[in-house]
C-alpha cells in the first residue's frame, strides 16, 4: 500500500512556504507522492472551488523536485488543452529527467467552459484536443525521430531532448464519463476519478475492463482519491503490488502509484474542489 498527500498550490494556504514544507515533511514521513492541481486563471463565479491563487503545477513541482529526493511528483490533474502539446510535453520530460524519474501525469479535459474560453479553447472540443495533445506527447517522449500531424498538432523533422526517465512515463486518466473511460483504456496506466459513490466506481472498473479488453490492454488501475479509497482494477496480484505503510498513519492523502502498485488509501485533498462531474 502506497500513501500520497495533495499539496496546497491552491486556496488559502497557497504559499510558497506552505507548499515547500509540505512536501518536505511528506518526504520525512515517508509517503510515496505528492500531487498538485491545476487552473490556470480564476473565473470569478469559480473563486469559491479554487480560492483566487493557484500555483502553476508543472512549475510547483519542479520547486518540489528540487527540496526532496524521493517522493514522487503528481498532478491531479493537469488540464490538457490549456497547454500547446510540444510545450507541455517539453515541460512534463524535463521535470522527470531532472527529478530522476518520478513524474506520475494525471490528466483530464478540463470543466470550467468559462476558464477555457479565456485561454482561447473551444470547450466543445476538449476532448478530441486532449486525444490529440496526449498523443503528441507521446510521440515526443518514445521516438527518436518524433512525427504527428493531426487537427491541433503538427511537427516533423525535429529533435526532442531530453526523454523522459521513465519508459513509459505513467499517464493516469482522470474524470467519469464515456470518453475519459475509452481514454483510460487507450492510454492510461491507472484511471483517476473523483467524487464517485462505490457503485459508480464499481460500474467504471467494469466498464474499463470492457473497453481495455477489447483494445489488447491491461485494465488500468482505479484510483479515487476524493472517497478517500484507491483499488486497482483486476490482475493485482499479476502486477506484483506490494504493501507499504508510511511512518505517520492518519495523515495519508489520497493517491498512490499503480506503476509501483496501488493498494487502498485513506485520505484526501485532490482534485480542488472539482464538482461531481466528469472530464471530456
Amino acid at each position: 500500500m502506497r500513501f500520497g498527500v495533495w499539496l496546497p498550490n491552491c486556496r488559502h494556504l497557497a504559499t510558497p512556504e506552505t507548499i515547500r514544507g509540505a512536501a518536505v515533511r511528506a518526504e520525512a514521513l515517508g509517503y510515496d507522492s505528492v500531487w498538485v492541481s491545476d487552473h490556470v486563471v480564476v473565473p470569478r463565479a469559480n473563486v469559491a472551488n479554487f480560492g483566487t491563487t493557484i500555483f502553476d503545477p508543472l512549475i510547483t513541482l519542479a520547486v518540489v523536485a528540487g527540496a526532496t529526493s524521493r517522493v514522487r511528483l503528481g498532478t491531479t490533474v493537469l488540464i490538457v488543452p490549456y497547454r500547446q502539446a510540444v510545450v507541455t510535453a517539453k515541460m512534463v520530460s524535463s521535470l522527470d529527467a531532472l527529478s530522476g524519474g518520478r513524474v506520475i501525469l494525471g490528466v483530464g479535459a478540463g470543466w470550467v467552459a468559462a476558464e477555457s474560453a479565456m485561454l482561447g479553447v473551444p470547450f466543445a472540443e476538449r476532448g478530441p484536443m486532449t486525444d490529440e495533445y496526449l498523443r503528441a506527447m507521446q510521440e515526443l517522449w518514445t521516438s527518436p525521430s518524433p512525427s504527428f500531424s493531426g487537427k491541433y498538432v503538427h511537427f516533423h523533422d525535429l529533435h526532442f531532448e531530453p526523454k523522459p526517465v521513465q519508459r513509459p512515463l505513467p499517464l493516469w486518466v482522470g474524470g467519469h464519463g464515456k470518453a475519459s473511460l475509452r481514454r483510460a483504456a487507450e492510454l492510461g496506466a491507472a484511471w483517476h476519478p473523483i467524487n464517485r459513490s462505490p457503485d459508480e466506481l464499481r460500474a467504471g472498473v467494469a466498464e474499463l475492463a470492457r473497453l481495455s479488453h477489447a483494445r489488447g490492454r491491461a485494465t488500468p488501475a482505479c484510483v479515487d482519491p476524493a472517497q478517500r479509497r484507491a483499488r486497482p482494477a483486476r490482475g493485482r496480484e499479476r502486477a506484483g503490488v506490494r504493501a507499504r505503510r508510511p511512518r505517520d498513519r492518519g495523515r495519508a492523502g489520497g493517491s498512490g502509484g499503480p506503476d509501483r502498485g496501488a493498494g487502498r488509501v485513506r485520505g484526501g485533498g485532490a482534485g480542488a474542489g472539482a464538482p461531481r462531474r466528469g472530464r471530456a
